[in-house]
């Protein structure tokens, strides 16, 4: 099957949406399908060949963080022309409702059409000003996923319809082996944490009034951002900034706990599904996202969302249980299988298939 996909976020700023696009491509491409992903980037950036850029996108807040996102006469240009040029069986696009690629795809193509809904979102007056124009991109899908309950509700309620619900991948292999960090390892006192430091709703200002609770512990911090760092605590945490993805993988292998503390506008968290892979103990926020994958506390703990406290209790009572800590990794071993690429994109391919059955090729829709 020729599949095109559409990327509405930079190819070249790392995030949860794009990670995902280039994951399913490459587990598409390793079961014979040929791919072709269109997503904004940088003129000068250097892409897999099958990336197409489309220039440089804009810094837009949507919802709850800020993505960089590409809207206008030349982006829509390069899209049409990839759809013309492309010979798709299928279009796969992510996030439509997202003012970027995604909606300019729909408008410049008819015939089979999916669309994978990540975000879960609440009705607000930007949505109720855009209905109009995002209502004539939905008007073209032929199938609808939804990579969680929370994204699905979201859909349905504001816009009716349903989807197929399938969830976010991982890349089980990619995790399992890797060394600790220069200077760290698993040694009983060790807290990590992934994520944007500064965005409110990844949590990580409730893990440091934590670790003030936590007085042994210390903290390895990952991603971009800046946050200000209690001077009560400045010694027991390090900041590494912006990691490539090996050394995130590296990052996962350094810590006894990983810590989610997000406090919502997660629609799955792949952040845990790559510390499950890794055979991290994962201790997380209880939010309905993160609860689904660490099955209610049996592949990993939780506590009350926002609750610093909490999180302290939690955190001190793993750092002093190895053997808890060692069995709720492997129950996170078992659970992360079914998250597994190769699994999740031959669920996607069975959707691919439904809205191709009775319909030819992607093609450029001239009159729209």
């Amino acid at each position: 099957m020729n599949v095109g996909i559409v990327c509405p976020y930079s190819w070249d700023v790392p995030g949860g949406v794009k990670q995902h696009i280039d994951d399913l491509a490459q587990a598409l491409m390793a079961q014979g399908h040929r791919v072709s992903v269109i997503a904004p980037a940088e003129e000068d950036a250097e892409l897999p060949p099958y990336v197409t850029g489309t220039g440089r996108a804009l810094p837009v807040p949507y919802n709850g963080s800020v993505a960089r996102m590409s809207f206008g006469f030349l982006s829509a240009a390069r899209v049409r022309r990839w759809i013309r040029e492309g010979g798709f069986d299928v279009l796969h696009i992510h996030e439509p409702l997202v003012p970027s690629l995604g909606v300019l795809a729909c408008w410049a193509a008819k015939g089979p059409i999916v669309a994978t809904f990540h975000a879960s979102f609440n009705r607000s007056r930007a949505i109720a000003i855009a209905e109009p124009m995002l209502r004539s991109a939905l008007e073209k899908l032929s199938g609808r996923i939804a990579v969680s309950d929370a994204a699905r509700k979201s859909l349905v309620e504001q816009f009716g319809g349903d989807s197929v619900l399938i969830p976010n991948g991982v890349t089980v292999s990619r995790y399992t082996e890797a060394e600790p960090l220069p200077g760290w390892g698993p040694d009983g006192r060790t807290l990590g944490f992934l994520g944007r430091m500064d965005e409110p709703r990844k949590g990580l200002p409730v893990l440091l009034e934590a670790l003030e609770q936590v007085p042994d512990a210390k903290l390895l911090v990952a991603g971009p951002g800046e946050v200000k760092i209690p001077k009560s605590i400045r010694d027991r945490v390090m900041l590494l900034g912006m990691v490539s993805e090996q050394d995130k993988i590296r990052a996962y292998h350094s810590v006894d706990v990983f810590v989610a503390p997000n406090t919502g506008g997660e629609s799955f968290g792949i952040v845990l599904a790559e510390a499950m892979s890794a055979g991290a103990t994962v201790l997380a926020s209880d939010i309905p996202a993160f609860r689904r994958v660490l099955g209610d506390g049996q592949a990993g703990a939780l506590f009350p969302n926002g609750d610093a406290a909490a999180l302290a209790r939690e955190a001190r009572a793993l750092l002093d249980d190895p053997a808890r800590r060692a069995k709720l990794a492997d129950e996170a071993l078992v659970a992360v299988r079914k998250y597994d690429w190769s699994t999740v994109a031959r669920d996607v391919v069975r959707v691919y298939e439904t809205v191709t059955a009775a319909a030819g090729q992607v093609e450029e829709d001239t009159l729209a």
